[in-house]
């Protein structure tokens, strides 16, 4: 991988043409050992392999279903991604920067419909991982129908930037930072939205990261760090989110999977893990807490356009224009139906929709909206 901070045009167009790399076999792509955050990698720590994030997106699953990437160890085949060759890779993304042609089946993703409505009004809403990708994308979402949201994560500038962004567009929002994987940050964070805003409708957690190994090339500290991520901290803020439902007459709390809970590959046992079981947890909490009023459901995403993906593909400095190219056509190959993507966007509005009261009979349920990707046999 090239330098991160080459800015020249010569180092650009250096950087670009180094995703010539070395390859693999084709199907059995391979990552670098490195652990991404949801809501973009520096949420968890300033380094590859991070203690904690607040996720985005966060959404999002690692790359790749079935066809898709695993990990290997350190070496030069770490660049050789998403089953797409050498070769193909660089005259991909060369022609499409150079005529303007986005790859994949569809360049333009169209955006949720917004309809003006404000399911929202005055609620409550906390989300954990909000700095960027889609947690982000929900906190601006929430606050557009009205929400009064507070939301967290550990990356101080982005949150700051985030709630900056929502009260310039008329909205309310305060960023807290909190790590998910602190007890105390955690239960912290709850009583200071609850206190400020006085109560708690709707919590969307939706923190996680992923590190992409083998499973024997774990250490337990790794292991620990993504399950302590994703599903301990997921506990941890519904253990102090519902007493505040409780006392306030119900809510909803929808918790971010990801489509690697339905089907999954190779180098993901500790995300993989993390996320299987937290539909249970839900499941699980769901009729602890139905007779409170509070329902409990999982959204599923597939794969999402965020700095989770960059990150857990080592894309993260590849210029902006060549990793579009590059994903664009990676999901043309892999993604069975849409052939793309999902934006952000476009995951976000689905927690709004689980997380409003247009739907009063659902609850324990888990919710995919993945492009037709787990629809492949």
């Amino acid at each position: 991988m090239t330098d991160a901070n080459d800015s020249t045009p010569a180092a650009k167009t250096k950087k670009a043409a180094s995703w010539e790399a070395t390859a693999t076999t084709p199907d059995r792509p391979a990552t670098p050992n490195r652990a991404a955050s949801k809501s973009g990698g520096e949420d968890a720590a300033g380094s590859a392999t991070m203690p904690a994030a607040q996720g985005d997106a966060a959404a999002a699953p690692a790359l790749g279903h079935g066809r898709g990437m695993a990990a290997k160890g350190p070496g030069p085949s770490r660049r050789r991604l998403f089953g797409l060759t050498a070769a193909g890779l660089a005259a991909g993304a060369a022609g499409g920067l150079a005529g303007g042609v986005a790859l994949g089946a569809d360049s333009n993703p169209p955006h949720p419909v917004a309809g003006g409505q404000r399911r929202f009004e005055n609620k409550v809403v906390l989300i954990t991982g909000a700095t960027s990708g889609i947690g982000a994308a929900a906190a601006r979402l929430f606050a557009a129908e009205g929400a009064r949201v507070a939301f967290c994560g550990r990356r101080v500038g982005l949150g700051q930037a985030v709630e900056r962004e929502i009260r310039a567009a008329g909205g309310e929002a305060t960023y807290i930072r909190a790590d998910v994987l602190v007890e105390s940050e955690v239960r912290d964070f709850v009583e200071s939205a609850v206190h400020r805003y006085n109560g708690l409708d709707v919590a969307f957690n939706n923190a996680g990261i992923t590190i992409q190994k083998t499973l024997h090339e774990y250490s337990a500290e790794d292991f620990d760090r993504v399950v302590g991520t994703n599903l301990r901290g997921t506990f941890l803020a519904m253990k102090y989110q519902v007493p505040h439902m409780i006392r306030g007459g119900g809510g909803t709390i929808v918790v971010t999977a990801s489509s690697n809970a339905v089907a999954t590959d190779a180098g993901r046992a500790a995300y993989t893990a993390s996320k299987r079981a937290l539909v249970g947890l839900v499941q699980s909490a769901a009729l602890d807490y139905a007779g409170n009023g509070i329902r409990v459901n999982t959204l599923v995403p597939g794969t999402t356009d965020t700095e989770l993906v960059w990150r857990a593909a080592g894309l993260e400095s590849m210029p902006a224009d060549a990793r579009q190219v590059f994903l664009k056509q990676w999901a043309g190959s892999n993604v069975p139906g849409l052939g793309r993507l999902a934006t952000p966007e476009e995951i976000a509005a689905f927690a709004l929709t689980l997380a409003s009261p247009e739907h009063p009979y659902l609850t324990g349920a888990q919710l995919v909206i993945d492009g037709g990707k787990t629809a492949h046999a």
